[in-house]
Parts: C-alpha cells; sequence; structure tokens
C-alpha cells in the first residue's frame, strides 16, 4: 500500500518586483506549492481578510475589503521582501504578528542587502527565515518543515474543541430523552416505601406482616 499523499501547502508570497516575484511564484511551484503572489504588504493584508484585525491603526494604507472576501483561504505560509514601499516587510511581518487571527502563520523575510541588525530585528519579531536574494530553490525547500510544524499545532489545538462539542453534544441528546429518566413522583413512592420497610424492621414485623397490618384484615 502507498503512503498517504501530503497536503499541498499555500505560499503567499509579496514582493514588489516583479522580476523577483516571478522568480519566487515559479520556485514555489516546482516545489508543489500552491502560490499567491501580490505586489504589496497592503495588498497581502487584503487577501489574508485583515481588515479590523488587531494592530491596525486607522491611518494604515490597507484598501477596505470585505472580511468575507477570502474566508475558506489557508494560508500556510507568508514570504515577503523587506524592503518595499509603503509598508516594508517589517511592518507586514508586525501586523501579521499582531493579529489575533493570522500570527501563528510563518513568516519568511527576503532581502538583497546582508544587513545583520535588519536580520535580528525580524527573527525577534517572529520570522521563520531571513533570506538572502537571489532566493534559490534550496532556499525554498527549509520553507516545507515550518509550514508541517504549523499544521500539527493547528490540529491539536482543534481536538479539545472539538471533544468539548462532542461532550456538549451528548448532553443535549440525553436531555431530548426523558423517558430513560424515572419520574419525581416514582422517585417519591419508592422512598416512602423504603422509609415504611424501615419502620416495620425497628418494629420487628415482617414484610408479611407489615402488608398485613395496613390491608385492615385481621389474621388468626
Amino acid at each position: 500500500m502507498g503512503t498517504a499523499a501530503e497536503p499541498q501547502f499555500h505560499v503567499l508570497a509579496v514582493d514588489d518586483s516583479l522580476v523577483d516575484r516571478k522568480l519566487i511564484e515559479r520556485l514555489l511551484k516546482i516545489s508543489s506549492y500552491q502560490v499567491t503572489a501580490v505586489d504589496s504588504g497592503s495588498k497581502a493584508l487584503e487577501f489574508l481578510g485583515s481588515r479590523g484585525n488587531n494592530g491596525r491603526s486607522s491611518s494604515d494604507p490597507v484598501p477596505s475589503v470585505s472580511p468575507n472576501d477570502h474566508q475558506g483561504v489557508e494560508v500556510n505560509l507568508i514570504i515577503t521582501d523587506y524592503c518595499m514601499p509603503g509598508m516594508t516587510g517589517y511592518d507586514l511581518l508586525k501586523k501579521i504578528k499582531e493579529s489575533s487571527s493570522l500570527r501563528d502563520i510563518p513568516v519568511v523575510i527576503m532581502s538583497s542587502e546582508n544587513v545583520p541588525s535588519r536580520i535580528s530585528r525580524c527573527l525577534e519579531e517572529g520570522a521563520e527565515e531571513f533570506i538572502l536574494k537571489p532566493v534559490r530553490l534550496s532556499d525554498v525547500n527549509k520553507l516545507r518543515p515550518h509550514m508541517r510544524r504549523t499544521k500539527k499545532l493547528k490540529t491539536h489545538q482543534q481536538e479539545p474543541r472539538e471533544d468539548s462539542e462532542r461532550h456538549e453534544l451528548e448532553i443535549q441528546q440525553s436531555q431530548h430523552h426523558p423517558s430513560q429518566q424515572v419520574p419525581q413522583h416514582q422517585q417519591q413512592k419508592s422512598s416512602n416505601n423504603n422509609k415504611r420497610k424501615a419502620i416495620d424492621a425497628e418494629e420487628g414485623l415482617s414484610p408479611d406482616r407489615a402488608r398485613t397490618r395496613y390491608s385492615g384484615v385481621a389474621t388468626f
């Protein structure tokens, strides 16, 4: 029997340079990734449907977009250029990590400049990798472990929620079957019978004599 095929991961690539964007898109497709490519950080946020998420101020240049426009599209990783006009890759990284709904998406930064302070700042902010351009196929191969780890984490987070929902469903089903529960008047009757038997036992009466005493018929 063959092994199960690995699910195809979806990568959002962000770069204002058309040449670099086409290159990274081609490398990602060669590695069997699904790719969405945009030319700015604001368009990346628009695609992610992050309008109104935490961490965005009213002055941010994010186009107006309905949060449901891209509902159901899961992004497994974001790879972005560092130097872009308007919103830099570092700015995009910060906004993603400040968002409660996006912060678990791995982010990788690309740059043609090897600046140690820039690299450290991005890694401290939560970037998974800092790749120097031109991007190579060997660089793209480093992305898969980050997506696998995030996928497993998401699965583990969903399991307790599913257990809780299953428990709530069982409670609702039990509430919809009252015939399985003993009616209150039967419980009261059973309790009275138990008390009566206890009193008879204290008086030294057998169960048969106890029933005769309450029947109103004399025995000889």
